[in-house]
């Protein structure tokens, strides 16, 4: 029988971005079902989405969530009405608004913490002050990254061992030493390594320090998923750590999934309809996540190449009717109706990717939805743009082998590296109709079992994080 934990109180603060506030709000939600106490902390232009979110949740929940708010500093330099991410379309005033302006809300932070004092903060891997400002109360800090366990080691090795330093090219591939799986990249796809004393630098040694003196890192992860991999950031990297996912499962009822981020610029009924009415496994779902920004051109491309590959898909690009169509070649709609549904904004990812028409997911590679992918078994056709993507992209294609490349070469092209529709015709049909399509499908299957199973009494991610509610809950911590 399970101890009750109603004394317990803890903070969670995601970074103002959809990435990172779905999974931090669902994990709240997976610690209130354990009756703790939990807070989310986050800026007033944020409440209505959070507050949307859980109120959907709250018949699942043994403890009813708070929302705390504190107040954006007026100082940070950016237009007003800027408190999310993805309200910046900039990235030079993204990369103020992560490392200059959320450090403004420091001070307004630690006094909630006096006010407060939660047992524990779970708080943002962009927020690398938190760890001093939780030490000042006593209270432990805990990280989420919002990634997984392949892409922390694997970057951790990078930095450590900087064998891209033994090529002679940017094209010339090496192998990450020590890492389990024998994996290579290029120089060309992994960030700039380079210590030049910039802001940047800066900043990501402060997360580095804040890492390193924290009491632990939560992942969005499952043992089985990973194991080598798990076992090596814990055993070999020495760092304290607790899977506890997916935490996309713990939404089960429709509503829930439906309501995961923005509101849907199309009603999932109907989307969901037009699902209903094709063959298991006929549809491709495209979707590259709330930074890319593709150029009409590589749009184009894309149109082009799902045509070609003769498979039913549903494309969801973030330009509206209002930015022109130039980019579509003429008469793709007309010629794709029935066969193509275009969502332009944001779409019910969760949902569509579970309904059983689902055959493949061209994805830009973002955790999120990535383990999304996994979580429902879908196989992958990976188009990783920036961030630690081209890791997950390792971890898929080479590691679990439930999908292939469609072949982006550099690392931080927003703009989609310029992929040709031949390349994507020949990854679709790969994926969805060639001679390994059956044996990735039926891994990814396996691995959706898996993740299933994961959350259920006494499995992997259900121990894991009542091992950590307990150890936060003793008093001898």
């Amino acid at each position: 029988m399970e101890r009750k934990h109603s004394t317990l109180h803890i903070f969670f603060f995601p970074l103002m971005a959809h990435g990172h506030m779905i999974p931090m709000i669902d994990m709240a939600k997976l610690f209130a079902t354990k009756d703790v106490k939990v807070t989310i902390i986050t800026t007033p232009l944020n409440v209505p989405f959070i507050s949307k979110a859980i109120e959907i949740s709250k018949t699942h929940q043994s403890k009813e969530i708070n929302i705390q708010t504190i107040n954006f500093p007026t100082e940070s330099g950016l237009p007003e009405g800027c408190e999310h991410v993805d309200s910046i379309s900039s990235p030079e005033l993204r990369s103020i608004f992560i490392k200059k302006t959320t450090k403004l809300l420091q001070k307004p932070f630690e006094e909630l913490l006096l006010q407060q004092h939660p047992n524990c903060v779970v708080a943002d891997v962009f927020f690398p002050w938190a760890t001093n400002s939780t030490a000042k109360f006593g209270i432990p800090r805990l990280i989420f990254h919002g990634c997984s366990f392949f892409s922390l080691c694997a970057n951790e090795v990078m930095r450590l061992h900087e064998p891209y330093n033994n090529t002679s090219s940017d094209s010339e591939l090496f192998v990450l030493p020590d890492l389990p799986g024998e994996i290579k990249m290029t120089r060309l796809q992994v960030a700039n390594f380079s210590k030049n004393g910039t802001e940047v630098d800066k900043f990501w040694e402060e997360v580095r320090e804040s890492e390193a003196t924290s009491y632990g890192v939560v992942v969005n992860s499952f043992y089985e998923l990973e194991p080598a991999y798990a076992d090596y950031y814990r055993n070999v990297l020495g760092r304290r750590a607790w899977h506890i996912g997916p935490l996309s499962l713990c939404n089960r009822e429709k509503e829930q999934k439906a309501y995961r981020g923005k509101e849907a610029s199309i009603d999932e009924h109907e989307c969901l309809k037009w699902l209903d009415m094709k063959n298991v496994n006929s549809v491709v779902y495209v979707c590259f996540g709330s930074m890319a920004s593709f150029p009409g051109s590589q749009l184009g491309e894309i149109a082009m190449g799902l045509e070609a590959s003769k498979q039913q898909f549903i494309w969801v690009i973030s330009k509206g009717k209002e930015d022109g169509e130039e980019w579509l070649p003429e008469g793709f709609e007309k010629r794709m109706e029935g066969k193509g549904l275009i969502i332009r904004g944001w779409a019910p990812q969760t949902l569509i990717l579970e309904h059983e028409a689902i055959g493949a997911f061209v994805t830009h590679c973002g955790w999120n939805s990535t383990l999304e992918g996994v979580s429902v078994g879908v196989p992958m056709i990976t188009w990783p743009l920036g961030a630690e993507q081209f890791y997950n992209e390792k971890l898929v294609t080479e590691v679990l082998k439930i999908g292939v490349p469609v072949g982006v070469k550099k690392w931080g092209d927003i703009e989609g590296g310029g992929i040709k529709w031949d390349a994507i015709e020949k990854a679709v049909k790969m994926v969805m109709i060639e001679e390994n399509a059956e044996e990735m499908r039926n891994k990814a299957f396996e691995l959706a079992r898996m993740a299933k199973q994961a959350l259920e009494d006494g499995a992997s991610s259900h121990l894991s994080l009542n091992a950590l509610i307990q150890e936060l809950d003793s008093p001898l911590r």
